[in-house]
């Protein structure tokens, strides 16, 4: 019997290693194929199942350079930057210095005034999960006036006078994705923890799991890609300034697979945490929220999601928590057809 019990022991371990193993080189000929057709968009591919990690990289860090991207090369991640926030938001809520159902009346900064209709009735969780009807930062217009840098002409002043000038929310409780939104989210955060946001990301997230290659302020460094806009032409990292907890972060997919490892343990701040953003909080026909999460169902399994895309780079982080699963895909160009197109590829691979 023991006999027994050792053989199975020894079976469940290969199948698993077999498992893992097959996924990675399918997951790998997959990507190899896609920059062999696309050998101008380079590529950063992080993948962790039962806490084994398996990375993939294709390209150089930009064209002069010999030098190969690998797994720790820094991308932007962009928007994913919203998940972190929305961690962060999930954290202060576990440790009692917010409810996620208060309002956010008392948490703004003094500058902003909110008009009458518009007092009770804006709860922190509407703005984590895009429907508190707010207007948003003209993006457009901002493109217009510095393509390189959009957001430096971003100011407390901006902000301040979008809020306060907002008498309705015409479309409060339908999904419009928000960056005005996250921004006050990190202000919330800043006004519960009596810090920085950047402070309290480093202290809540970046140092506890070490991410060293995950960059918040000074952006050349040696291992960082180089952004490209779809038609090719160089594009500089985003700045964000005020804005940036909706989507400053820059990172890499070996600190991106630390952050799905934390993430996918239940036990840990930033896992419970998690746990709680993957609520339920939005649902309409054509999409399901968490906090700063899509959720996607297939099948038996949940799947949740966040994509990102800065001016120059496009990117996606998806995992199954109850398959205890995650990726994350980088790329040097903003390419959000490539990324969903890879996006399904991978899906399809893990999930059969």
């Amino acid at each position: 019997m023991k006999t027994s019990f050792k053989l199975l022991a020894v079976l469940l371990l290969v199948s698993t290693f077999t498992f893992g193993q097959n996924i990675s080189q399918k997951i790998d000929s997959l990507i190899k194929d896609n920059y062999q057709k696309n050998p101008n968009v380079s590529i950063s591919f992080g993948f962790i199942k039962n806490n084994e990690e398996y990375y993939t990289a294709y390209g150089n860090l930009n064209a002069e350079s010999p030098i190969k991207i690998n797994k720790n090369s820094i991308f932007e991640i962009a928007s994913i930057t919203k998940i972190l926030t929305s961690n962060l938001i999930a954290q202060a809520a576990l440790d009692h210095k917010l409810k996620l159902d208060d309002y956010i009346d008392n948490y703004l900064p003094k500058d902003y005034t909110l008009h009458k209709n518009l007092r009770n009735k804006i709860k922190i969780s509407d703005l984590a999960s895009h429907q508190s009807g707010l207007p948003d930062i003209d993006f457009a217009k901002l493109i217009q006036l510095d393509p390189q840098q959009p957001v430096n002409n971003v100011t407390q002043k901006t902000l301040a006078d979008i809020i306060n000038n907002c008498s309705e929310l015409t479309d409060y409780g339908k999904y419009r994705y928000s960056t005005i939104g996250y921004t006050l989210l990190g202000q919330i955060l800043e006004k519960v923890y009596g810090k920085s946001y950047d402070e309290i990301i480093r202290a809540n997230i970046i140092e506890p799991l070490q991410m060293s290659n995950t960059l918040t302020k000074d952006f050349n460094v040696k291992n960082r890609t180089v952004a490209h806009n779809p038609d090719g032409g160089i594009q500089e990292f985003f700045k964000w300034n005020i804005t940036a907890p909706a989507g400053l972060i820059k990172s890499s997919a070996s600190d991106m697979v630390t952050y799905l490892k934390e993430l996918l343990n239940n036990e840990t701040n930033i896992g419970k945490a998690a746990i709680l953003t993957e609520k339920l909080f939005y649902k309409d026909e054509k999409r399901e929220m968490g906090l700063g999460l899509n959720i996607a169902t297939e099948g038996a399994d949940i799947l949740y999601l966040k994509s990102g895309d800065s001016m120059g780079q496009s990117s996606i982080i998806c995992y199954n928590r109850a398959k205890n699963w995650g990726f994350i895909i980088l790329l040097d160009q903003r390419n959000s057809k490539m990324r969903q197109d890879l996006l399904n590829k991978i899906n399809d691979i893990i999930m059969k």
